[in-house]
């Protein structure tokens, strides 16, 4: 493939991706608008929406830059998509702490994640430019990796029960105790003060931002493609305002996922440290991480019994 081609078919390829994203982005908001459509049919419905959209986009990206491309693309998705499940406990805490009432929950969701979007291109965009560069910088951000599994493996998300970055945040910002509507600021007595939600908003910014020095170097590992890592990474992001939703009630039914994300975290380190003799193909990715995730997951014992929708996980 000549490289006047072979930016044809990548300028095409951002095109698709961007008009996908855009229009299922406005189709979102229109549905969810006034925090109507936050049922759990709704959230699953939209799960396998988003789902089918990163699938799909796979696809375009397997007739447009051929199947290693998109065997790269796979495994980027599903690495981005099992780290991404660490947010998810995150949201849950957020909420929870904040007493966020599930109607307003989308909004702050679908703000925080639309904000990722930035973030994650600042990253991505950044990072690719820097290990080009520099190819030194894959062993570090390889050893950073190796760290963060170690960090992962020893602390559950699913038994912490407040959020630091809440925390941080409330000794320096005037909170109301109420939504009162929704609004992200209210003014009372002369002072403006931000509501819960826009304390949620900033928490969720900021943890994604941290969690993004960590997943994105982890797509390094499958793939140095701009597009291939962009669109796989937003995605897998994308979808988890509805798989938050879907999921709320049951995400500390899974005790040995924490294990699963670092398994995943840690070879993606071993692979950018030893890629120049260690040459694992993105098809081979695919394999170790579907099978990693699932092993975490089917670790489940079996006295655990999924949580009926409107009870409370023990423990929170």
């Amino acid at each position: 493939m000549t490289g006047m081609l072979q930016n044809t078919l990548h300028q095409r390829g951002w095109i698709i991706f961007g008009v996908t994203v855009v229009i299922l982005l406005a189709v979102d908001l229109v549905m969810h608008r006034g925090g109507e459509g936050t049922s759990k049919k709704s959230s699953y419905i939209w799960s396998g929406i988003w789902i089918a959209a990163g699938l799909l986009f796979g696809v375009a990206v397997f007739v447009m830059l051929g199947a290693e491309r998109a065997e790269e693309y796979l495994a980027a998705y599903l690495m981005e998509k099992s780290l991404s499940l660490d947010n998810l406990f995150v949201f849950l805490i957020i909420f929870r702490s904040l007493s966020i009432p599930q109607q307003h929950q989308h909004k702050v969701l679908f703000w925080g994640i639309l904000g990722a979007l930035l973030f994650r291109a600042i990253f991505i965009f950044a990072g690719i430019a820097a290990i080009n560069r520099f190819a030194w910088l894959s062993i570090l951000f390889g050893m950073l990796l190796l760290y963060t599994a170690y960090r992962a493996a020893r602390e559950d998300p699913a038994t912490k029960s407040e959020n630091s970055v809440v925390k941080w945040l409330s000794r320096f910002l005037p909170v109301t105790e109420d939504t009162e509507g929704g609004h992200w600021l209210l003014r009372r007595d002369g002072k403006r003060y931000i509501t819960p939600l826009a304390l949620a908003l900033l928490a969720v910014e900021l943890t994604d931002i941290m969690f993004a020095i960590d997943s994105v170097p982890a797509v390094f590992a499958v793939s140095r493609d701009p597009l291939v890592v962009y669109s796989s990474n937003i995605f897998a992001i994308l979808g988890l305002r509805a798989l938050y939703t879907a999921l709320e009630h049951n995400l500390r039914n899974f005790p040995y996922l924490h294990y699963g994300l670092a398994g995943v975290l840690a070879f993606a380190g071993v692979k950018l440290i030893f890629e120049e003799w260690l040459a694992i193909s993105p098809l081979l990715s695919v394999g170790l991480i579907i099978a990693i995730i699932s092993a975490s997951i089917i670790a489940t014992p079996r006295g655990r019994r999924p949580v009926k929708n409107g009870a409370k996980p023990p423990g929170i």
